[in-house]
């Protein structure tokens, strides 16, 4: 049964008409023809796993009737926002840019939340991510040729992990300031990757990433790589909010 209660994380921002100072003959005829601000809704979800029960959340948009399959994200949250209320992982990453715009993610993003003291490229986290993501096939029409992985910070390094894993399962992988395993290079090169870091990174250097970027494009993978040469750790907010690699993400197969 598709649960139907939703967490309301915020509103998009109205026409850039509605700046302060917008007046004249015409201004309330601007007002009536404005769209109105669209309400973005996290549906929270739960998924059982050896009699546990763990919190996660997915997006769904409005023009989803499940009358075809559509495509999905797999989203794995930084170490920031690890916990056991299901929605902290929403507030950093991909979940701020959904809201943000909500037109460039036709598509069900699905929000796991990784527990305190984890990392997600241990069995039992990949366990949890893969479970949430079976139990939300199972219960809305997903393509499974169209399925893409990306997460920031512990989950760039789930990315990787995961990614390799499953060369088979995913379309695409984004890993943003992440690292992972050079040795796991020839599974990756089997998947399309697109992978982001800032070369300030205090916290994981961008020689992390690098390095994978290296190995796989040795191995034969098909790697893009933006690193930005001002950037600190958060290059999360600048990668979720390109439109490009949204697209990117979802036109693979």
């Amino acid at each position: 049964m598709r649960t139907t209660t939703r967490i309301s994380l915020g509103l998009t921002l109205t026409a850039a008409s509605l700046a302060a100072g917008c007046h004249g003959p015409h201004h309330n005829q601007r007002e009536q023809t404005m769209a109105e601000p669209r309400e973005i809704k996290f549906i929270p979800r739960q998924v059982t796993i050896d009699e546990r029960v763990y919190p996660y959340a997915i997006y769904v948009p409005d023009e989803y009737q499940g009358k075809y399959a559509w495509p999905a994200i797999l989203f794995l949250n930084g170490s920031g926002e690890r916990g056991t209320d299901g929605e902290k992982q929403t507030k950093v990453g991909i979940g701020p840019a959904i809201i943000a715009h909500p037109e460039r993610f036709p598509c069900i993003v699905i929000m796991p939340e990784h527990q305190p003291d984890k990392v997600w490229h241990e069995p039992d986290s990949v366990k949890l991510a893969m479970a949430c993501l079976e139990q939300t096939e199972a219960d809305y029409k997903i393509d499974p040729d169209r399925i893409a992985l990306t997460g920031l910070s512990l989950g760039g390094f789930g990315t990787w992990h995961m990614g390799a894993l499953y060369p088979d399962r995913f379309c695409a992988l984004g890993p943003i300031c992440g690292g992972g395993d050079v040795e796991q290079a020839r599974a990756l090169a089997k998947t399309p990757i697109w992978a982001f870091h800032g070369a300030l990174d205090p916290v994981v250097p961008a020689d992390r990433s690098r390095e994978m970027v290296a190995a796989v494009r040795m191995a034969g993978g098909d790697v893009r790589y933006t690193e930005f040469p001002s950037m600190g750790h958060n290059a999360w907010d600048a990668a979720y909010n390109d439109a490009e690699f949204i697209a990117w993400l979802l036109k693979k197969r």
